[in-house]
Parts: C-alpha cells; sequence; structure tokens
C-alpha cells in the first residue's frame, strides 16, 4: 500500500477556503467534512485537512502562527509542465490568493508559489528530467 500524506492546515473561515480551493479545481470527500474541517483531495495519495483553528487547536498545545506573518513549512507540489505551474498559481491568483515573488526558472526546475486565505504558502514545480544536472 502507498503512504499517504494528510496535510492538517489551520483556517479562520471554513467556507471561505472551501471556496477558494474549489475554484483552484480542488473537490473535497464528504464524510471527512462537518462545520470544523473538510478533507481536501489533492490526489490518491495526498490530502489536506482544512481545520477551523479552534479545532486545530485542539490537537496541539503550541501556539497557532499566523501563517500571514511567519512560515512553518512550503507545500510543494508538482506540476507536468511549465504551463500547469502557471495556470495554477494563475487560477490561485483570481481565486484571492497572494503571490510572494516571481516565478524561478532554473532551467532543469520551474517553479511559482501563492499564498491562499491564510497565508499558507502553496509552490508548484516542474522539473524536466533530461535537464537534470549531473551529480557530482
Amino acid at each position: 500500500m502507498a503512504t499517504q500524506i494528510f496535510v492538517n492546515l489551520p483556517v479562520k473561515d471554513l467556507d471561505k477556503s472551501v471556496a477558494f480551493f474549489t475554484k483552484l479545481g480542488y473537490t473535497f470527500n464528504p464524510q471527512f467534512t462537518n462545520e470544523n474541517a473538510t478533507c481536501m483531495i489533492i490526489s490518491d495519495t495526498i490530502y489536506v485537512m482544512l481545520l477551523v483553528e479552534p479545532f486545530f487547536q485542539t490537537f496541539t498545545t503550541k501556539e497557532i502562527i499566523n501563517a500571514n506573518k511567519a512560515v512553518e513549512c512550503i507545500i510543494c507540489l508538482s506540476a507536468d509542465s511549465k504551463d500547469a505551474v502557471n495556470e495554477m498559481v494563475d487560477k490561485a491568483e483570481a481565486a484571492g490568493a497572494r503571490i510572494p515573488k516571481p516565478a524561478t526558472d532554473y532551467g532543469f526546475m520551474y517553479q511559482h508559489s501563492y499564498e491562499d486565505l491564510d497565508g499558507h504558502l502553496w509552490e508548484f514545480a516542474w522539473m524536466d528530467p533530461n535537464g537534470m544536472p549531473e551529480h557530482q
């Protein structure tokens, strides 16, 4: 069985977050959705649990950071092409995301990112398998 990943993210307004990510083309598992949380489906093995902040807080004794002011991680997903990277970031921006910096092109790798409504940093990357640098 393939390992699955469940990324848990605190959100201020679950309905707004669901509307935002729906505009990006994501769907949600109704079995794991209520007023406190939803399960966003990225792929067959990748899921993002969007949890309202008070519910998220029940899983930790640590303070929830304000992701608009600090960053703990960058969620990076692969894309099939440079165009697919740009398409996803363009959709996010049209849905209300903030674009923190321009795309970066390393020749063999292209990446671009956005901040969602709660400030979580999402990045999309495409890598050219034929253009990878040689390992020294």
